[in-house]
């Protein structure tokens, strides 16, 4: 199972969709899978971009986007 990555230590491939999460001192919260590029976090069919950044980030389980 991959280990989380803070998205301030690395970012993540351009265009792959990953597991992304915001976990800081109010608790762990938007867990849900974005895709990273030009800078902003789109949902899964980039139909729109998060208006937060997610704090953490990690490869899917099966490391590509089958959903």
């Amino acid at each position: 199972m991959p280990h989380w990555i803070e998205t301030e230590t690395r970012k993540p491939p351009t265009g792959v969709a990953v597991e992304t999460k915001i976990d800081d001192r109010a608790g762990c919260r938007n867990e849900q899978r974005l895709v990273f590029d030009r800078n902003l976090w789109w949902l899964k069919d980039r139909s729109m971009y998060v208006y937060y950044t997610p704090t953490h980030w990690k490869p899917t389980e099966d490391n590509h986007d089958n959903d």
